[in-house]
């Protein structure tokens, strides 16, 4: 049995597919999946019918992300966030053109059942961008930090290497997991387009949304998979760039 851990997705139900064929997922393996399903590209939707479905087949945790928050928010009140149709919401309510009423009050269903972190038998926190509290997330007083954060990342990424983990100057953040895996912040932001690593935090989120990939990575030995940039699946659209 194998756990991989699937970075964002923002739509790109091509994408998505084409790596989970390179991986060969096994019905025994576990899937779990840190969140941003909608927002990007046109098959928003789509992706949410597909991992219902796949989730029916094989074992599967999906971590809400932010953009996943938004779409809960439009399917169960109707309200437009402007931050969100900006960003990707105007393409995933197009893609809802042509569900029914009753698929979309599964979809519903399906973001609401969404955890904001797993931690897992080996002490391995998913979650889709951090957490602020010292003491770990149990003890997080801002949940919205889940979905939102992006200082644990910056923290891991720019500490000094040297730092041994039994020192003063290490972050009590980081002490609590033996491994945090995170998307929400786009590896591509750092010239990356592969999953990164700083301390024991991996960040999988390779730029889906925009020019990237999506990614999956095995979280025993960190072998990693990925799809095609997804310009290139969808060519006809532009994502979440701006031009």
């Amino acid at each position: 049995m194998s756990v991989y851990a699937i970075g964002d997705i923002h739509g790109g139900l091509k994408a998505l597919i084409q790596v989970l064929n390179k991986v060969e997922v096994k019905e025994e393996d576990t899937l779990i999946f840190v969140g941003d399903y909608v927002d990007g590209w046109s098959e928003s939707a789509q992706v949410i019918a597909f991992l219902i479905e796949l989730s029916e087949k094989i074992n599967c945790i999906f971590i809400k992300g932010n953009h996943d928050v938004w779409c809960e928010d439009w399917l169960e009140s109707g309200h437009v966030d402007l931050t969100w149709y900006i960003h990707g919401g105007k393409e995933t309510m197009e893609s809802y053109a042509l569900f029914s009423e009753d698929e979309k009050k599964k979809h519903l269903e399906f973001f609401q059942k969404m955890p904001l972190y797993h931690i897992d038998n080996d002490n391995r926190l998913f979650i889709h961008a951090g957490f602020t509290s010292m003491h770990g997330v149990e003890k997080e007083v801002f949940k919205q930090s889940f979905y939102y954060d992006r200082t644990l990342w910056e923290m891991a990424l720019t500490m000094d290497k040297s730092i041994e983990e039994d020192s003063l100057l290490f972050p009590n953040r980081l002490r609590h997991y033996k491994e945090i895996f995170i998307g929400h912040t786009p590896t591509t932001n750092f010239n990356c387009d592969v999953p990164m690593h700083a301390f024991n935090v991996w960040n999988i989120d390779t730029g889906a949304a925009f020019r990237g990939k999506i990614s999956v990575m095995n979280v025993e030995t960190k072998a990693f998979y990925q799809s095609d940039e997804l310009p290139s699946l969808y060519p006809n659209e532009k994502g979440r760039n701006k031009v």
